[in-house]
């Protein structure tokens, strides 16, 4: 718990408050936060009470599609046209409980569909049953392969194909040469067999047989039973697989060459001359090619392109397929509604959320009115009952606890200075009223003569008391902004060597040299009046904080920014610092004991910051004990304008 000091409210009003300690913030936060754990809480249980429902959905249907899309894709691979589709659409809509549509992608005529219903031209379709390009997320028992592309100086490399493996087109050797392979995979089977390697003849869906080869020691099904990856049987001199095996047929070079024609003439917007080669797995290879080799990627799409432009016409045309409830209006996801107990959870969050904002907010509004009540308290109490208020937070309410903890102790230092004020005034004026009265009292008594001596000492007494009388007078003019000013051109000089005049006297009483230095004789509009009076008072206070044999300088220049600088500096006993902050309050003197021979009434430097301030200037003093006191008047140095 900590406390405002002195001048606490004025930094806080001059400072703003940090966004961290923002009440603005503070409360805002709060809002978030009992939001955001309502909008969390409820998202959670909503998404807990139907997250597996919806799982459950859209598994049944995502498998319904799957099967639908694979069993339509095998139809495409084994027929060249759709005309007899209308069978397998009805099996396939009677196992799946959906209707299914098959629309042509370019008109959007319906080609079959399971059931009637509403139209689909304009709806999105589930997928495109094209077995030339597979769709990735569907394509489930629709044989892919690997489509190898190699580039010069590259081993084979390859990304998996789009056109479904079982569409082998003109890509077919005859039964001869089927049987001549079978024999050739045979006795390389053979003579792995006798090196103790485990390997078996797979038939591709073209009728070529091929050798696949499983790494030796790891005895298991086939690799295309269990999709185990085949690897190179490694050649070691014993046994070596034929290159008949990896080599187009005399019936398969037609359609090979086909196939590089239709490359190279893709190729050709990016290369002018290209050799190619081609194996039996379709691995493209790159043998040369002017002025410059093709991509991995562009040669990679080009025979893609190719091939699907050679096996176009053994696959039925791509259609649009839409799989949807048989019950609804248009292809629209199916509503997922929530049962009784999971609407009764969510109400009992709900509420219990309602409970927790209830309570948090009134925890906020406590905390907050808590501080303001004390507030409220202290400024109610009565005045010489006042207290401290705690400052507890650094937020809007901290800073206006301590700025009005600072407008307490202000009070209290005013009220004390009003009363220090009160009783200096009284004495101040009960000095010479008393010798006054005394004087008079005895010549009316026969005391003492009415000569002139005595009516010197009464007329000296009277112009002390019309001293105090006036500087009394300033003041309050200077605190009510009544102060008034004459300003006119002056040479500065002047007046200075007329206050350097009035006081030779008493200085040269006092045993201490009073000297003048100006530089430039300057001259400036301000009130010669009142400047006479400001630096007069610095002045008679310099002599007489002066002992004899001392000095005391007055130095008046014009400097470079402008400004009028008038420096008084005496060789004087000077000013402790803990008294510096003390000099210009009123009344104030640096003898504790108040002798009239050591000062005056006290307000002369008050008056003379007065004055100063009056012409937009300031005072500043520097003294350091012994050493004497450097007080420096800075005034703004207003030339006056010359006629025309």
């Amino acid at each position: 718990m900590a406390e405002s000091g002195t001048g606490g409210a004025s930094a806080a009003g001059g400072a703003r408050v940090p966004l961290r300690h923002s009440l603005v913030l503070r409360l805002l936060a709060a809002s978030v936060l009992v939001t955001v754990c309502a909008v969390v809480a409820t998202a959670w249980l909503t998404v807990e009470s139907t997250t597996r429902a919806i799982e459950q959905e859209q598994g049944r249907s995502l498998a319904d599609d799957v099967s639908v899309y694979d069993t339509l894709i095998t139809y495409a691979v084994e027929h060249r046209d759709w005309s007899a589709v209308a069978p397998t659409v009805d099996e396939l809509a009677a196992r799946t409980d959906r209707r299914i549509v098959l629309l042509d992608p370019v008109t959007r005529d319906p080609i079959a569909e399971s059931a009637p219903g509403p139209s689909l031209r304009d709806a999105r379709p589930s997928a495109t049953v094209d077995p030339l390009d597979l769709d990735p997320a569907l394509a489930g028992t629709a044989a892919t392969v690997t489509s190898p592309v190699a580039n010069v100086g590259a081993t084979a490399a390859g990304q998996e194909s789009r056109i479904d493996a079982r569409v082998v087109g003109p890509y077919r050797p005859t039964d001869d040469e089927r049987a001549m392979l079978r024999e050739v995979a045979e006795e390389y089977l053979t003579c792995l067999g006798r090196s103790d390697d485990t390997a078996r003849i797979v038939e591709l869906p073209s009728g070529r047989p091929t050798v696949e080869i499983v790494s030796s020691g790891e005895p298991g099904p086939s690799p295309a039973v269990e999709g185990l990856e085949a690897v190179p049987f490694p050649s070691d001199g014993r046994c070596v697989e034929p290159d008949v095996l990896h080599e187009p047929t005399r019936g398969e070079i037609g359609p090979f060459e086909e196939l590089l024609d239709l490359t190279r003439n893709c190729l050709s917007p990016v290369v002018d001359q290209i050799d190619l080669t081609i194996t039996a797995e379709l691995t493209v290879g790159v043998v040369r090619a002017l002025p410059r080799v093709p991509s991995v990627a562009q040669l990679r799409a080009c025979v893609e392109e190719s091939r699907r432009s050679q096996l176009r016409p053994y696959v039925a045309p791509p259609v649009l397929l839409f799989v949807t409830d048989p019950t609804a209006a248009g292809p629209e996801p199916t509503t997922v509604n929530l049962s009784t107990g999971n609407l009764l959870r969510i109400a009992g969050v709900a509420g219990l959320v309602l409970l927790l904002t209830v309570a948090v907010t009134v925890g906020v509004g406590r905390r907050l009115v808590r501080p303001l009540r004390a507030l409220t308290e202290a400024a109610r109490a009565p005045v010489d009952r006042q207290h401290r208020v705690p400052v507890t937070t650094r937020d809007e309410i901290g800073y206006l606890a301590t700025a009005l903890n600072d407008l307490a102790q202000r009070r209290d230092q005013l009220e004390q200075q009003r009363r220090a004020m009160v009783s200096d005034v009284a004495h101040e004026l009960r000095t010479p009223l008393t010798n006054i009265r005394a004087w008079l009292e005895a010549a009316q008594d026969g005391l003492a003569p009415v000569d002139p001596r005595t009516l010197t000492l009464l007329t000296e007494e009277a112009t002390l008391l019309q001293h105090v009388i006036d500087d009394l007078r300033d003041l309050a003019a200077a605190d009510a902004g009544t102060f008034t000013l004459h300003p006119e051109p002056t040479f500065v000089g002047d007046v200075l060597t007329q206050v350097v005049e009035a006081n030779q006297g008493a200085a040269t009483a006092a045993g201490v040299a009073l000297r003048l230095a100006v530089h430039g004789d300057p001259e400036v509009v301000l009130d010669p009046v009142r400047l006479r009076q400001l630096v007069g008072n610095l002045v008679g206070n310099a002599v007489r904080h002066t002992p004899a044999g001392g000095s005391v300088t007055v130095d008046c220049a014009v400097r470079g920014d402008d400004w009028l600088t008038i420096e008084v500096v005496d060789t004087g006993v000077g000013i402790a610092a803990d008294d510096l902050p003390k000099l210009f309050d009123r009344f104030w003197r640096a003898d504790a004991s108040r002798s009239r021979s050591t000062g005056g009434s006290g307000l002369g430097l008050p008056i003379a910051r007065q004055l100063a301030r009056a012409h937009g200037g300031e005072i500043t003093v520097a003294s350091e004990p012994g050493r004497g006191t450097h007080v420096t008047v800075r005034i703004p140095a207003r030339t006056p304008v010359s006629p025309r």
